[in-house]
């Protein structure tokens, strides 16, 4: 009988196929939001963009897989936003989505970016929440919708209420997490601090 862990990777591990995958998404996101703000929306552009928003159910598997990581924990979230921000704000450059839902989601995000980072330092790992999850899926709904030819063009009142949605979404999240964070400074961070890897990959993407 196999007695072999699961786990081929430790938490502290870098060089691994989930943390590949990763990478992939966040060298693209430069490139693809890019390529976006000069051609606009398309069909092409709309399957790159299935594609690699899919690849976020990929590493996350091949993390549970073969074992969750601190830095795929950091990571992975990261690319998301990056992602999602990046091709927003190429669809705001050519006027397919109005700024101000685009800046409510981006304030939100770094600031989320920011906190995972201060609290990472004392080893508190931060778990989603369902809202968190499920603003994420409006966000890439929107960007869906922005990158679809005819959607964009005749329908751009669907993307702006997908975008404010998202953003309304993403505002009520913040402020969850919030109001976490200030429960955890009046009770202590003793027992947060015991949280170890084996939170999956996709609960710490908020």
């Amino acid at each position: 009988m196999d007695t072999m862990p699961s786990d081929t990777f430790g938490p502290s591990a870098l060089l691994t196929p989930a943390n590949g995958v990763t990478l992939a998404r966040l060298l693209a996101a430069a490139p693809f939001a890019a390529a976006v703000a000069v051609a606009g929306p398309s069909w092409l552009a709309l399957a790159l963009w299935v594609l690699l928003a899919s690849s976020d159910g990929l590493d996350g598997w091949v993390a549970r897989k073969q074992g969750v990581t601190h830095s795929g924990a950091f990571l992975d979230p990261l690319a998301d936003k990056l992602l999602v921000l990046g091709v927003m704000s190429a669809l705001v450059a050519l006027r397919e989505l109005w700024w101000l839902p685009v800046a409510l989601i981006g304030a939100r995000e770094v600031a989320m970016s920011v906190y995972r980072s201060l609290v990472a330092t004392r080893g508190v790992s931060v778990p989603a929440r369902n809202l968190a999850k499920l603003k994420t899926l409006v966000q890439y709904l929107t960007v869906s919708l922005g990158l679809v030819p005819a959607v964009a063009a005749r329908y751009d009142f669907a993307v702006s209420a997908a975008a404010w949605t998202a953003a309304a979404l993403t505002v009520a999240s913040g402020l969850q997490y919030l109001n976490d964070a200030t429960r955890r400074a009046h009770v202590g961070t003793g027992s947060h601090e015991m949280r170890t890897h084996d939170e999956t990959r996709t609960s710490s993407e908020g």
